[in-house]
């Protein structure tokens, strides 16, 4: 059995992003010499999520429209009680989800033909991280 783990780091310029990761995911797949195994994503912060898509311009406005519209930003939530302003993060992370699980087959992620890995932050501007954790023989 081998494995592999690597962390990640993000710190991006706006609250809210889109960061590609699939090729840099793909580089360690290959780093880690599996052949055939899975390779776990998984965002290590709790108002950003994983999300598995294709790399278009407009369905990323679509993203955005969607995760706006059932966790709007502004809005009066009860976490604010706690002194924080970034409930909809929290909410828009859950939507979205934390991780994704990747197949690896013959020592490549085995990817749909559009498919692409993002990272999707919701409350940037500062340092957080991203585990991949690789496993397979």
């Amino acid at each position: 059995m081998k494995h592999l783990t690597e962390y990640l780091w993000f710190n991006t310029k706006q609250r809210r992003d889109l960061v590609n990761m699939t090729d840099t995911i793909e580089a360690l797949v290959k780093k880690s010499g599996v052949q055939e195994g899975f390779c776990l994503v998984s965002a290590m912060h709790i108002t950003a999520g994983i999300w598995v898509n294709d790399d278009e311009e407009g369905l990323w406005q679509d993203f955005w429209e969607l995760v706006e519209r059932l966790a709007p930003s502004g809005k009066d939530y009860k976490h604010h009680l706690t002194g924080e302003d970034n409930g909809d993060a929290h909410l828009k992370r859950t939507l979205v989800g934390h991780q994704a699980m990747l197949p690896i087959t013959k020592g490549t992620l085995d990817l749909g033909p559009w498919e692409q890995v993002f990272y999707a932050e919701f409350d940037g501007r500062r340092k957080k991280r991203v585990i991949v954790k690789i496993i397979g023989a």
